[in-house]
């Protein structure tokens, strides 16, 4: 299997239209045969009351790039992956800007995959430290509600 950098970057950023990723402005920019990365504008949108980046949404940076780098390692036509626990130690305060967070696989079972996200500023200063398990589930079918 040959690895497409740009095919992954245009799908994951396609399958984010009209969802939190698309509400939060995240933006899949690079990715590699173990790691993903996306960015998400520091501005009112994602600030908790005091003006800094609330934590839920750095939270949802990590763990929609950490789900989508798990999705990238298993057959989409027989698998499906869902997020099942997710840790985050928030470093330092931002007012304004961009984060990056980058998704880096630590175990890659058959069942489990648990990733290291590292979530930065434009200097590569630590904003926040996160770990997510997913899980590898069946595919299941969607029966039509009539």
């Amino acid at each position: 299997m040959t690895f497409d950098k740009e095919k992954i970057l245009h799908y994951c950023n396609d399958i984010s239209k009209n969802t939190l990723m698309q509400t939060l402005n995240i933006e899949y920019i690079d990715a590699g045969p173990d790691f993903l990365v996306a960015t998400m504008p520091v501005n009112p949108s994602v600030h908790q009351p005091m003006g800094l980046l609330h934590g839920g949404a750095s939270v949802a940076l990590a763990e929609s790039v950490g789900s989508a780098a798990s999705f990238l390692f298993v057959n989409a036509e027989h698998s499906e992956v869902r997020g099942i626990e997710i840790s985050a130690n928030h470093l330092k305060a931002k007012r304004d800007g961009i984060v990056t967070a980058t998704a880096r696989i630590i175990h890659k079972g058959s069942s489990i995959h648990l990733w290291e996200i590292r979530i930065t500023d434009e200097k590569e200063a630590l904003i926040s430290l996160c770990k997510l398990t997913t899980m590898v589930l069946p595919k299941r079918k969607i029966e039509k509600q009539e």
